[in-house]
């Protein structure tokens, strides 16, 4: 970097090996990625991403015959780049050209003349394909893809390019109006169908709650049920009352280690930092907590398992997580450690020994990937899906749960954005609420701190709410959705497809600020609010 200015506005960087001389000046939210050369007189406005190997060239040789090349005079008239404009990789921008605001400009193009506002260009020299204001289907052939990764950094698997094959939202984002109506009335019928769909739900002679007809009853149904009718009647449900409820969960944990196991299973064996590795009783912590305060009640005892964790214990647990490859699994981990020491602070004990859960958020905060702020890496197999989902319930359970904010907000929405562009997870036929939720809570709770590409995720989340409505089968709920390897709620209607979606739509819906026309608002696992102060943590 040998510049005569550099300004770099708000939120912007320059990565490592680009290469930066003359007069450059940059608004907010701008990437120059590595291996970019910026040179002569360049201006770029807000928001601008130009991809790795990428050239702005902002002078030029003359070419008399008279003189040898290294003695020609340099002309320079300078490169002006709009705000929210897209350079993708291996992009040659040359002197005087002029590129409008919110243009995008597909890998390996040479772009000598000037291009209007809005346009999407490609090709040596670079040619308008469309208005980018155009349906996108256009684009999908057209070699737009950029490789500009989330945060105009490398992620270790492919960038997305502008328009991925396969990923593209069947139908455009509806109007506010009448999406409006849609949620309206969505929520009518719903409250008017919660108590026929409970019903359909409990198992006759034990009256326990199961998924959905045909199934084992768990603990995790009768949780749902009790988030279900708070959310949609506001009470519990009515086949006992809230006391009952509440006292036939309390009875289930296990007094000595503070956990609740299944159904008619042994007591949990903890694991070395306090909790088992995976299963039903790790969960439990959450739902049957969450299902015990909305009836008003609480655990009958603390988890012990967790009060007596030590700092160096949970420290040594957290690294030994299968981070690299099965970061849901690790943050799942982390969410129900992290629940169990809220609910032990709540009863007024410990949350754990002395320093642990400040060791729990310091870990954390220091193994966040700048890059992509998130834990954990992508997969060849899957992509961000692991590390995504697994931010989500990490996230939840820590700095959702504790109200505190989370580390580089601007990057986890660059990446979250880029993964629900998957085609593999996010096209019709393949989202499941698993994934649509753990793309939406992280966009709800990095916005509460920043309006970091604020439009597309209101967008994204518009587009996804229509299509969540259209789930709801009458009387019998939603559908959990579809799973890779078959297994779990799948594509019948049950409690806890009903019980996500029902978050999830109201998530959605409050990133594109209708969430009052739903008449609801979780206050269980998926409350929006802190479930603890922050001071809790101290």
């Amino acid at each position: 970097m040998y510049p005569d200015v550099l300004h770099l506005g708000d939120h912007s960087y320059i990565a490592a090996h680009a290469y930066v001389t003359g007069d450059i000046r940059a608004g907010a939210d701008c990437t120059i990625n590595p291996f970019t050369v910026v040179r002569g007189t360049v201006t770029l406005g807000n928001g601008v991403r130009i991809g790795a190997h990428s050239s702005l060239l902002a002078f030029n040789h003359g070419t008399s015959p008279e003189l040898p090349v290294h003695q020609q005079p340099v002309t320079s008239r300078g490169i002006t780049v709009g705000d929210d404009v897209w350079i993708g990789s291996h992009v040659v921008v040359l002197d005087g050209v002029t590129i409008g605001d919110h243009c995008v400009i597909g890998a390996g193009a040479v772009v000598t003349k000037d291009l209007p506002a809005w346009t999407v260009a490609a090709g040596n020299p670079a040619r308008r394909i469309r208005d980018r204001r155009e349906a996108r289907g256009a684009a999908q052939h057209a070699g737009v893809s950029g490789g500009v990764a989330p945060g105009g950094a490398a992620s270790g698997v492919e960038a997305s390019g502008v328009a991925a094959s396969g990923s593209e939202a069947p139908h455009p984002a509806p109007e506010p109006s009448a999406l409006a109506g849609e949620l309206s009335a969505f929520a009518a019928t719903a409250r008017a169908q919660a108590a026929d769909l409970l019903d359909h739900c409990r198992q006759p002679g034990t009256g326990r709650y199961v998924d959905r007809p045909g199934t084992e009853p768990t603990v995790r149904a009768h949780c749902d049920a009790v988030e279900i009718a708070e959310l949609l009647l506001g009470e519990a449900p009515p086949h006992l009352s809230a006391a009952e409820h509440a006292a036939r969960l309390r009875a289930l944990q296990d007094p000595t280690t503070g956990l609740v196991p299944e159904y008619g299973a042994a007591p949990p064996v903890p694991g070395p930092a306090g909790l088992p590795g995976d299963g039903a009783s790790a969960y439990h912590v959450l739902c049957v907590g969450y299902a015990l305060d909305l009836l008003g009640s609480s655990f009958a005892h603390p988890v012990h398992t967790v009060r007596t964790t030590t700092a160096d214990q949970l420290v040594r647990h957290l690294a030994g997580l299968p981070w690299r490859d099965r970061a849901w699994h690790a943050g799942a981990w982390v969410d129900s450690w992290a629940t169990a020491a809220h609910w032990n602070l709540r009863l007024g004990t410990e949350a754990a020994a002395p320093g642990a859960l400040e060791a729990l958020f310091g870990w954390m905060h220091t193994h966040a990937d700048p890059w992509t702020g998130m834990w954990g890496s992508p997969t060849p197999d899957s992509g961000r899906l692991q590390m995504v989902n697994g931010y989500y319930r990490l996230t939840r359970g820590s700095f959702g749960q504790f109200g505190l904010p989370v580390p580089y907000a601007e990057r986890v929405i660059d990446t979250v954005l880029d993964h629900a562009r998957d085609p593999r997870h996010f096209s019709p036929g393949r989202e499941n609420a698993c994934n649509v939720l753990d793309v939406i809570h992280p966009l709800w709770l990095c916005a509460r701190q920043t309006t970091h590409r604020a439009e597309e995720a209101r967008s994204w989340a518009a587009t996804q709410l229509t299509a969540a409505l259209r789930r709801w089968h009458p009387g019998r709920g939603f559908p959990f959705g579809p799973t890779p390897d078959g297994t779990g709620p799948g594509r019948e209607p049950g409690l806890q497809g009903t019980e996500m979606w029902l978050a999830i739509v109201w998530l959605l819906a409050d990133l594109v600020g209708l969430a009052d026309v739903l008449g609801y608002r979780p206050r269980g696992i998926h409350r929006p609010e802190p479930a603890l102060p922050a001071e809790g943590t101290a």
